[in-house]
């Protein structure tokens, strides 16, 4: 769409005085008319229509800082005939707000300050209209405003600060990081966005590339060990570094890695350590150390024994976590043996750069002297342990062997020998103390015990915590002295209507003993029976035999029951021979040889109960039957009624009565000469706590002689009536508490007893009780006042 405008160019001067020219594009290839310009298709005459001049776009700086409104630019149609009729009208991109148009004149101003980093262009429209009636004139055109660029940003970097890591050692040039910084500013127009790179601090030891930023290595020899990290301040300029070009900086921090360039080093020539004889194998002897500048893996290191006067003794290894060197036991010490060791030990790396071999070599060697204290040993056995035998028939006291020890010391003191009874707790063994000699205190049974396993302690005369311990082992060797029995009890029967020569029982036999050719068993029958046999032993030969019929029946009606003695010896020496009771029961069988019955007392045998094992069994029961009946006896008498039925009736020197009295003032009730004489009590008078016994006559007792006011000494009193209950034949078989009554006179104070107040009342003054207070004013009523009004 095209408008035809008359554009009048403008100037606008900024404070850098830099001139902007508005572009202006002829849409047009000649001057404006009209004219043929040929046919078409059809032959139809085309003529060219009157355009105006056609423009796109508008410059406008940015950061503007005048007090007028910034100027943009001229907007005029051919149809402005400068009535006042045309009215031109802006829309799009920031119309009204940024940007307002003179509806008259078509000048559009800037009403802000733009920022071309914030928005680079604007797009607008314009179009031409009738201010009357609102109907356009010009079709709507499309321009745009863009903001040029002036230097407002400085340089940024993408990070503050760098971190950055380079080997020590590395050559000149070597690369360390690149850094970039950016500029806000248009880096199509001008030098605002053209930045260039310095180094402000870090020299000399880096560069930096002043178009890439790229930091390089501008020192050889940088040596970690000496300094690790560095500060690098790098500084980003645009305008191309020239004067008044805004700039930024960033700090960039190196640091050195590390390479192995140090090769390990022993701070001694010679590392001494002291270590006692008693130390365990395995354990640590000393430690040394190498010390090596690097770090982390380029100072890890390998230790290694080349040379020792004690192959074997030691070894050493690395400990990775301090790479220190541990020095290990590996045989016993013996201070009396050898004294010193000395060792040839090397350290190396395990990680060796060979750029820096002109630096080795990376190793180094020292020499270890170790030297070994006296301690206070134990006895040592000559053995670990020991094996002795003895055979079981040994007679007590019989030595079976000895143990040896010795102190390995220079001092060389004597040797105490013991048994550890907890070893021996059935005290079996003894040993000799001094020469370690070791004998039987009692017989041994192979049968029972085949091994006894002991341990004997050897303690120093001059010591006696230095103690070393050995086990024994004795083995009892076997002797023939044990005679052979039957295998089993064998349950036998035969049939009445056996045949002769008839196999009714296979028997077998066991010995304890243990023979190193194995057993070898002998069977026939007693001699005593041979003659009167009704059955006769057959020798198999293979440690059995057979039990065979000499007759051809039998019959339960006359013996229900045969014995058959059989004598088994073996073949050992001493020869062992037993005589074993076969018991064999005549039944009723059928006819293929099945038992059907046998009688009571063939039933009574098979069952292993003999006529006295019944006898006892009825025995034991009776005597069961009489202890129960006993015992109830006992309890039926002990629940006759006791002489005090509870323990809060017993009282010293109180006589209790189950009647109520009439006070202090009845003397008839009892006879108080009764309670001071005891002896006037009758004699007659049966016990209350059994049953009395009409056939027992009485015991006298015996009247002690009087004393002065008629009273007897107590002790005499209590020794006399526990004389009569132990003589007493009426006594019960359980023991029994009796009391007496017994109050004795003549003390000083007079008696406490209020039996005889009576005869005081009337002497006696109550009127201190009145001054006792208002809790004691009743009683002080009942017995305070006049003798008037007492006897009133």
């Amino acid at each position: 769409f095209h408008l035809e405008y008359s554009l009048c160019l403008f100037i606008s001067t900024t404070p850098m005085a830099i001139n902007w020219l508005r572009a202006l594009r002829r849409t047009t290839g000649g001057r404006r008319g009209s004219g043929l310009t040929g046919q078409d298709a059809n032959g139809v005459p085309l003529r060219r229509s009157k355009r105006g001049w056609m423009w796109n776009q508008f410059f406008l700086l940015e950061e503007y800082t005048g007090t007028d409104k910034q100027y943009v630019g001229k907007l005029h149609s051919d149809s402005d005939r400068g009535d006042g009729s045309v009215k031109y009208v802006l829309t799009g991109e920031g119309a009204g707000t940024l940007f307002k148009i003179d509806e008259k004149s078509g000048d559009i101003h800037a009403t802000k300050r733009l920022d071309r980093e914030e928005k680079a262009f604007y797009i607008l429209h314009a179009k031409a209209v009738n201010r009357f009636t609102n109907e356009a004139l010009e079709g709507e055109s499309e321009f745009i405003i863009k903001i040029h660029d002036i230097n407002d940003n400085e340089p940024r970097f993408t990070k503050d600060p760098y971190m950055a890591r380079v080997p020590e050692m590395s050559d000149i040039g070597t690369s360390v990081i690149q850094v970039t910084a950016t500029d806000a500013d248009d880096a199509t127009y001008g030098n605002s966005a053209k930045v260039v790179y310095s180094i402000l601090e870090g020299q000399p030891y880096f560069s930096v590339d002043p178009e890439t930023g790229l930091i390089k290595t501008a020192l050889p020899g940088m040596d970690r060990e000496v300094k690790e990290n560095y500060q690098v301040v790098i500084q980003a300029k645009d305008m191309a570094g020239q004067m008044g070009g805004l700039s930024g900086t960033t700090t960039v921090s190196i640091t050195l890695s590390d390479v192995n360039d140090n090769p390990p080093r022993f701070t001694k020539t010679l590392y001494e350590f002291r270590v006692p004889e008693s130390i365990e194998v395995g354990s640590a002897v000393g430690v040394i150390r190498a010390m090596d500048a690097d770090i982390g893996q380029n100072a890890e290191m390998d230790y290694r024994i080349i040379g020792s006067d004690g192959p074997g003794m030691f070894e050493i290894t690395t400990n990775r976590s301090t790479q220190e060197g541990v020095i290990l036991l590996r045989k016993p010490l013996d201070y009396e043996r050898k004294r010193q060791y000395s060792l040839r030990v090397q350290v190396e790396n395990v990680h060796i750069n060979p750029r820096f071999y002109s630096k080795g070599p990376f190793r180094d060697e020292a020499t270890i002297k170790i030297i070994v204290e006296d301690v206070d040993e134990p006895p040592v056995f000559e053995r670990a342990s020991y094996v002795v035998e003895v055979k079981e028939d040994a007679p007590k006291n019989t030595a079976i062997g000895s143990v040896s020890a010795s102190d390995p010391d220079d001092k060389n003191s004597l040797v105490r020998y013991t048994i550890d009874r907890r070893t021996d707790m059935d005290r079996v063994f003894n040993i000799h103390a001094g020469n370690g000699s070791v004998f039987i205190l009692r017989e041994l049974d192979r049968e029972e015990n085949a091994w006894h396993n002991i341990t004997v302690i050897a303690t120093e005369f001059t010591n006696p915590r230095q103690i070393s311990r050995v086990p024994v082992y004795v083995r009892v060797l076997d002797v023939n002295d044990n005679a052979p029995t039957f295998a089993t009890n064998y349950e036998t029967f035969v049939c009445e209507n056996a045949k002769a020569n008839q196999v009714i029982q296979t028997v077998g036999a066991t010995d304890p003993d243990a023979p190193l050719g194995g057993h070898r068993f002998f069977f026939n029958l007693a001699q005593e029976a041979a003659g009167k046999a009704n059955f006769s032993v057959h020798d198999n030969k293979n440690n059995t035999a057979s039990i065979l019929t000499r007759r051809n029946s039998y019959s339960t009606l006359q013996k229900s029951v045969h014995h058959v003695p059989v004598v088994i010896s073996d073949g050992e020496f001493p020869m062992q021979s037993s005589t074993n009771t076969l018991t064999i029961r005549v039944c009723t069988c059928d006819r293929k040889g099945n038992m059907k019955a046998c009688n009571a007392e063939a039933l009574t045998a098979r069952a292993g109960l003999s006529t006295g094992a019944l006898v006892a069994i009825l025995l034991c029961v009776i005597i069961l039957l009489m202890i129960v009946v006993l015992f109830a006896a006992l309890r039926r008498q002990r629940k006759k009624e006791p002489l005090i039925i509870s323990k809060e009736d017993v009282r010293d020197n109180v006589v209790s009565y189950n009647d109520e009295g009439g006070g202090e003032e009845d003397t008839q009730a009892f006879d108080i000469g009764t309670l001071r004489n005891p002896e006037a009590i009758e004699e007659s008078k049966q016990r209350r706590d059994i049953v009395p016994e009409a056939f027992y006559p009485p015991i006298r007792r015996p009247v002690l002689p009087p004393t002065r006011d008629n009273n007897g000494d107590v002790r005499d009193f209590i020794n006399q009536r526990l004389q009569d209950n132990d003589s007493d034949p009426t006594a019960p078989p359980y023991d029994s508490l009796a009391t007496y009554a017994y109050e004795g006179n003549g003390s000083v104070a007079e008696s406490l007893s209020s039996l005889e107040s009576v005869t005081t009342e009337s002497d006696q003054d109550y009127n201190y009780l009145s001054e006792w207070g208002p809790r004691f004013k009743k009683l002080a009523d009942l017995y305070g006042g006049d003798d008037s009004d007492r006897d009133s």
